[in-house]
Order: structure tokens, then C-alpha cells, then sequence
């Protein structure tokens, strides 16, 4: 028998599938090819793969070997293939032990001297391994922190492809060679910022407390140096802290943009892209590989767009498919690629381009066409789509000079976020839904949730007269939900309708 298989990890967003790869022998003019849809990079592996196993005293066979990556209508791009395609060539040729490698999936670049080099995506495709039933894993060195965090897979971290070959019975000598690091990625870690540093702005801060207890998206607009942009720095340190499926979904999309992983961070993730940033940037692209944008890396935390109408009109609107369904899906020639996307959405803008537009004892240069044209740099159906519309105003000389600190810190917020998102999840039991802000309205609208008629009579006003669509009718609804979760009452009443009213269009019951 001259067929060898083992098998490799292909992977299409954060989705890993199963490649079965099997190398042939036959006699034939010496030739190595690989076949089975590869990319550039993962064709070049030809050379790579020659050059690692002559320097690790290891020989292939001199005859035509071809390399099936199966199934071959899948898409496989990238060098993480390497491993793989060298055990199994050297299988074919006897120097391993076919059963030996048969059972273990193998993902890792190779290095001209040998060395197995580290490379993305090490989490999601152990992942995968682990769901597909495999026991054993073998990964690049650096890499091996992330791979460990996958329970019940027997993970095996290569220094050298010798020292693979060794493990699968070869008859070859392991020299001692230091291991290909990761390389240093520096953490833009959010601060460690406290609510109680938000001085005047108590009507802001309570609103900021009910978008992170029920998930809610939130508009703050107002004039420069109003404070949005450090109320919005502050709702990570709200949040409560990711559960270990929550924080395993942030480190798999971690992996994947070339992080070095070595623990679960518990920590909400905060991405906070500039206002020229590209559709591609916001939303993830590329043009034979696909890599998550910021929409993505903000999944299970926070997305805040500062000068929010500054950023294109297409780049916005790109945000509503992810802001409904939680997923964002990449399109290319042969694949597709899903990601996860659930994050909170903040976003923050000035009354117009200058900022003064509606400020005291400030003028305002802008002419009228231009902040019409500035207030619609964000669509209708993006606006219907945030739950809470906030201005903010300045704060007055008096109480910024005060020396006084807000009466409200963020362990404070903190827990009152976490007792409202526990009854939520009570509610919810039995449901895939946790958070207000999750519910489709349809189901707010049923008759056992269905808030009583005097209630919520202001907002079956607003919608027959216009002011509401259905879609922002049923956001009121879950912002009422999430006040009285915070209230700890069990139904919303007519003053947290009306509120939540305020909070959403800017008008009381």
C-alpha cells in the first residue's frame, strides 16, 4: 500500500472543517503536486515542505507523489496545511507509521530549516477537531496555550518536524532547537475608567445603565467636550464579565486575526475604529482570504463609532444586517465566509459639522442645508434600528468646578446591571434568548407578555400617528422590559413605557 492519510483543519470564518489529507506514490516521473482546491500560498507548500524534510534528515520518496486535500470542492487556503502534507508524503513513503498519524490532526507551517512555525487560527481548528471526534492534536509550539484551552483533546506541541516524525515511529535523530515564538502583539487593552469620574451628567449615566442591562444600542449626540465619548469608554467596566463560552467565542476570533492566545480574558472587548475607516475595515474582507473587521472583534463587547456621521454612508449601513441577526457573512468567488456578531452598538455625533448648532452663548456657522445633510449621514433604517436616542448637553461651569464625584461608580452600575440581567434570563429560561435586547418584538407582543392596555396606550399613540415604526414600537417595548428589570418589578407599568419612550425618540408619554 503506498497511500498514507492524516488529516488538517481547513477553516472558513470561524467554521473549521475537516480535510482529509492522503498522499500517493506512484511510479511514475518524480514529481509533487498537491491537488484539492489549494490557494497560492498553500502550493507553495511544495517547496516548503522539501526543504523541511531534507533538513530534518528525513528523505522523500523519488517518485511521483501527489497530495489530495479532501473534500476537494472545499476551499483551503494558507500554510497551516504544511504538517500535514509533509507526514503524510513521508508516510506514503514507510519513514511513519500510517495508523499513527491516521488518528491525529496536524496543523502547522514549516520553516526551510524544519522548524514548525506558528500560524492563526490555532483555536478555532482545534475546535473543530474536537467536535469532529479526534483525540490528538498536534500544533506549532507557540500555539500551544490557545490549543490547550479546547477541553478533552490530547494537544501536542512541535518544535521540529523530526520531533513529529519521532512521535509517528520514525527513525530519525530530534535535535535540541529552540521553538519559532509568536510574534508580540500589544493589547489595546480598554482603562480601567469609573462612571463616578462623570460629573453632570446623571440622566446620561442612568441611560448608559439600562443599554448595558438589557444589551440595548445607544445614539449619544451632542455638542464637543460634552462627555460622550467618556461615557462611552465606560460601559465595558459595566458589563459583566464573559462566561466561558462567551469568552472561548472572543478567543477563537482572536486566534484567527493572528493574536497570540494563552487565556480566556473575561474582560468585554471594545473596538473603536476611526471615522475613515473602510467598509472592509468595519465589516471584515479580502480577496482569497477572508479576516474579520472590527464588527467581528467587537462580538460579546462594544462597538463605538465616535464622530459617528463622519463615517461613509455605505460603511453605516453596513451595520444593519449584523445589528438584526447577530452574524456577519463575507461573500467571495467559491466560499463564504460567517462570523459571529453580537456586540453593543454606540454611537456618537455632533448637532452638525461645526458642533454648535443648539448651544448656548455659541454660534453656529453652518448653513441649514449643511446640518440637514449632516443629521442624515445616518439612514432611517440604521436610526430604527438603536434603541436609545440621548442628547447631551454641556456641562455648567459650577458643577464641573465643584470637585464633586458622580454618585454612581461602576461596581455600583455593575451590579445593578447584573441582578437586571439575571431576571431577564429568568424570564427567558428555556428561550436562546438572554438580554431584552435580544427578543424579537413579536414575542413582546404575545398575549402572556403582552404589557396591560393603559400602559402602553402612549405608545400605541406614537405608532398610529407615525412617530413610531413597528420596529422602533417593539424597541420601546424591550427598553421598558430592561427598566423594570432594574426597577425589579415583574411587568412594565405606564412610567417605565413612558420613559422608555423618552429614551427612544426624545418625547414623554
Amino acid at each position: 500500500m503506498k497511500t498514507a492519510r492524516t488529516w488538517a483543519v481547513a477553516l472558513t470564518g470561524v467554521d473549521g472543517h475537516m480535510v482529509e489529507v492522503e498522499a500517493d506514490l506512484s511510479n511514475q516521473t518524480p514529481e509533487f503536486k498537491i491537488i484539492g482546491l489549494p490557494d497560492k500560498s498553500l502550493g507553495e507548500a511544495v517547496q516548503r515542505v522539501h526543504n523541511a524534510c531534507q533538513n530534518s534528515g528525513l528523505d522523500l520518496p523519488r517518485r511521483r507523489l501527489t497530495v489530495n486535500l479532501s473534500p476537494a470542492a472545499l476551499p483551503k487556503h494558507g500554510s497551516a496545511f504544511d504538517l500535514s502534507i509533509a507526514v503524510s508524503a513521508l508516510a506514503a513513503g514507510g519513514a511513519l507509521a500510517r495508523r499513527s498519524i491516521a488518528r491525529t490532526v496536524h496543523v502547522g507551517e514549516l520553516g526551510l530549516d524544519g522548524r514548525v512555525r506558528p500560524v492563526a487560527g490555532v483555536l478555532p481548528s482545534v475546535f473543530a477537531a474536537a467536535r469532529a471526534g479526534f483525540d490528538t492534536v498536534i500544533v506549532p509550539h507557540a500555539n500551544e496555550a490557545e490549543a490547550r484551552l479546547v477541553p478533552g483533546v490530547d494537544v501536542r506541541a512541535a518544535t521540529t518536524l523530526a520531533q513529529v516524525a519521532a512521535w509517528h515511529g520514525a527513525d530519525v535523530e530530534v535535535v535540541d532547537t529552540d521553538p519559532v515564538a509568536a510574534p508580540a502583539v500589544a493589547l489595546d487593552r480598554p482603562e480601567e475608567l469609573d462612571l463616578a469620574d462623570v460629573v453632570g451628567q446623571d440622566e446620561a449615566v442612568e441611560a448608559l445603565i439600562v443599554a448595558a442591562a438589557g444589551g440595548h444600542h445607544m445614539l449619544l449626540s451632542g455638542p464637543p467636550g460634552a462627555g460622550k465619548t467618556m461615557l462611552a469608554r465606560r460601559l465595558p467596566g459595566i458589563l459583566p464579565p464573559l462566561t466561558d463560552e462567551e469568552a472561548l467565542e472572543v478567543a477563537s476570533i482572536r486566534s484567527l486575526t493572528g493574536e497570540s492566545v494563552r487565556a480566556l480574558d473575561r474582560v468585554p472587548p471594545m473596538e473603536t475604529p476611526h471615522h475613515s475607516a473602510s467598509v472592509s475595515a468595519l465589516v471584515g474582507g479580502g480577496s482569497r482570504v477572508a479576516r474579520p473587521g472590527a464588527i467581528v472583534r467587537a462580538h460579546r463587547g462594544v462597538l463605538f463609532l465616535d464622530e459617528s456621521a463622519e463615517f461613509s454612508r455605505v460603511a453605516l449601513d453596513a451595520l444593519r444586517q449584523p445589528l438584526e441577526s447577530g452574524l456577519i457573512e463575507i461573500s467571495r468567488t467559491g466560499f463564504t465566509a460567517r462570523y459571529p456578531a453580537r456586540f453593543q452598538l454606540i454611537l456618537a455625533m455632533n448637532p452638525c459639522p461645526c458642533g454648535n448648532n443648539g448651544v448656548r452663548g455659541a454660534e453656529c456657522v453652518c448653513p441649514s442645508l449643511a446640518i440637514r445633510r449632516y443629521a442624515t449621514r445616518l439612514s432611517g433604517p440604521l436610526r430604527d434600528r438603536i434603541d436609545i436616542e440621548l442628547h447631551v448637553s454641556r456641562v455648567s461651569a459650577s458643577r464641573a468646578t465643584s470637585g464633586g464625584r458622580s454618585g454612581v461608580t461602576s461596581d455600583a452600575a455593575r451590579e445593578r446591571v447584573r441582578e437586571a440581567r439575571e431576571r431577564a434570563a429568568a424570564r427567558w429560561r428555556g428561550s436562546p434568548w438572554r438580554r431584552n435586547g435580544e427578543i424579537p418584538g413579536a414575542r413582546l407582543r404575545q398575549t402572556d407578555m403582552r404589557v396591560a392596555a393603559d400602559a402602553r396606550a402612549p405608545l400605541d399613540r406614537a405608532l398610529e400617528r407615525g412617530a413610531l415604526t413597528l420596529r422602533g414600537y417593539d424597541r420601546v417595548l424591550r427598553l421598558a422590559w430592561t427598566m423594570a428589570d432594574l426597577a425589579g418589578i415583574d411587568r412594565p407599568g405606564r412610567e417605565e413605557i413612558g420613559r422608555a419612550l423618552f429614551l427612544k425618540k426624545g418625547f414623554a408619554s
